[in-house]
Order: C-alpha cells, then sequence, then structure tokens
C-alpha cells in the first residue's frame, strides 16, 4: 500500500510535468493566467514541466528501494504537497476562489497526496 501511494503520486507529477512541458498554456488556463510570450511559457515550462518530472523521477527511484533514498524523498515532496496547500488556504484570506475547481480540488489532492505520502515513509 505504501509504495502504491508513491507509484501514484509520482504518475500524477509525471502527468503534470509533460503536460506543462508540452501545453504551458492549457496548463495554467483554469487557474486564469494568460500566458503572453516566451518567458512566461519557459517559466510555466520548467516550474511545473522540469519540477514535475524531476518530483515523478525521484518518487520512481524512491519506490524502487533505492538504498536510503525513499525516506528523505517521501517527506520532502509530502512537505512541498502540504506546503502548496497550506498556501491556498493562506490564499483563501486574500480573495474568494471562484468555485471548487481548480482551487480546492488541488487543495484537496495535495492533502491526500501529502499525507498518503507522509503514511509511506
Amino acid at each position: 500500500m505504501a509504495t502504491a501511494a508513491i507509484i501514484v503520486s509520482a504518475v500524477l507529477f509525471l502527468a503534470m510535468g509533460v503536460f506543462g512541458l508540452v501545453a504551458p498554456t492549457a496548463l495554467v488556463a483554469p487557474f486564469g493566467i494568460a500566458l503572453g510570450g516566451a518567458d512566461g511559457k519557459t517559466e510555466v515550462r520548467a516550474v511545473y514541466g522540469g519540477f514535475g518530472v524531476a518530483v515523478a523521477v525521484l518518487l520512481g527511484l524512491a519506490a524502487c528501494g533505492l538504498p536510503g533514498l525513499r525516506p528523505g524523498a517521501v517527506v520532502g515532496v509530502a512537505a512541498g504537497l502540504l506546503g502548496m496547500a497550506f498556501g491556498r488556504l493562506v490564499a483563501r484570506g486574500f480573495e474568494r476562489p471562484s468555485g471548487f475547481y481548480p482551487t480546492w480540488f488541488y487543495f484537496w489532492v495535495e492533502v491526500a497526496a501529502g499525507a498518503a505520502l507522509l503514511a509511506a515513509a
């Protein structure tokens, strides 16, 4: 069960990463973000794309049981996910999201994945 949580999280990060690399404008569109030029697209490709793929590889190696890697990698990614969820809560103090999707949907994905990874560490 613990390894399954790591693998599912890795697949989600890989999907986000590949989507960010291939279609940066489409990735951020649900959030109302318009990318005007090459610099904005490059930023999304780097942060969502490259970072997502790197995290997926890290979690994949952790799932394979690479000696000494699993606890730190899994806890580190869990902390990142829970930090993003916390950021959404803080943002709620400043503005009201337009609806459940995308803000609260991703909040719950981040909380669930972060908790599952902590349990798997």
